[in-house]
């Protein structure tokens, strides 16, 4: 009997160090979805860096308390999957919001966004948002006016003396 309970802690612990190190973790219902989109899904997430699993609703309630994210808890009934996300915290919101557009019978019920709880419509705002490159290219176009915009400024000059000169 005490390896089983030695075998859940072991769980609630692994589950509690995911809540903690993880930017982006995001809660599902993926009831209704059929084994091939649940492994379409599953190829999608990996491909991005984002773990996806299934724990009991149970640990994963022990787990929460541990990481003190107890308002998960009210998200946590009926079949759930958890995407644990990396790096980027845009990317587990995107494809799983992208996916539930495409597969009604998935909804997100709840996130982590950097260790505070959040709602669905959060979620749903932070996967409209442009990806972590398209943001860093945003950035360098505003950097790079001002000097694209000098540049243009000087070569009309020249232009302009050099039709005088003429």
């Amino acid at each position: 009997m005490s390896s089983a309970i030695e075998q859940k802690k072991q769980v609630v612990e692994e589950i509690a160090d995911k809540f903690k190190a993880s930017n982006s973790t995001i809660v599902v219902d993926y009831r209704g979805l059929n084994v091939s989109e649940v492994t379409e899904l599953r190829k999608q997430l990996r491909e991005a860096g984002i773990e996806f699993k299934v724990y009991k609703n149970s640990l994963t309630r022990r787990a929460a308390e541990q990481a003190e994210l107890t308002g998960l808890n009210d998200a946590l009934t009926g079949p759930n999957a958890i995407a644990f996300g990396g790096e980027d915290v845009v990317a587990p919101a995107k494809i799983l919001n992208d996916f539930a557009k495409k597969h009604e019978a998935l909804e997100i019920k709840a996130g982590v966004i950097e260790g505070n709880v959040t709602t669905v419509e959060e979620i749903k705002a932070l996967a409209e948002l442009p990806s972590r490159e398209g943001l860093l290219s945003m950035l360098l176009s505003v950097l790079q006016a001002p000097i694209r915009n000098l540049a243009l400024a000087t070569k009309a000059v020249a232009d302009q003396k050099e039709e005088q000169g003429a």
